[in-house]
């Protein structure tokens, strides 16, 4: 179980039955770029299959990220939003610093993203541009790009 607490006492924490549901599907249906009209059940069922991390101020959950991974080999990090009141705290790059450790903790070698805008939040956490893309291949069915 991941648990981390900074000063101004925000907490992150890996318990999927603390998410507040309600606002994920707000901010992943309606106000994130990369899955608007993704529908509740879809959230529902993303999460089941995720390491999830939710930041909490006063037990309002303020932010979000989720991890799929076999916890050996390979970790995507995907759906990083901090909420748009939160935003300009520092809450972003502190929740990606803890999402890398729990997931290097494991052992994996090898974690990945992707972001349209938000490059200098992961460069803090140590990311850079995939050093060979020409290897990487996809099929992108989505209806939003």
């Amino acid at each position: 179980m991941i648990h981390a607490t900074r000063t101004d006492g925000v907490v992150i924490d890996d318990d999927p039955v603390r998410l507040d549901r309600d606002k994920l599907e707000q901010w992943l249906s309606v106000e994130a770029y990369w899955s608007r009209g993704r529908t509740r059940a879809e959230i529902d069922r993303s999460i089941v299959g995720s390491w999830v991390f939710g930041v909490y101020e006063d037990d309002a959950m303020v932010a979000f990220a989720r991890v799929l991974t076999d916890r050996v080999t390979f970790a995507w990090i995907c759906d990083v939003f901090v909420g748009e009141d939160d935003r300009g705290r520092g809450l972003g790059s502190w929740l990606m610093s803890e999402v890398v450790s729990a997931i290097t903790a494991t052992g994996v070698m090898r974690q990945v993203l992707a972001t349209r805008d938000a490059h200098e939040v992961y460069v803090k956490s140590g990311f850079a541009p995939l050093a060979s893309p020409q290897r990487w291949m996809e099929i992108d069915n989505r209806p939003t790009r």
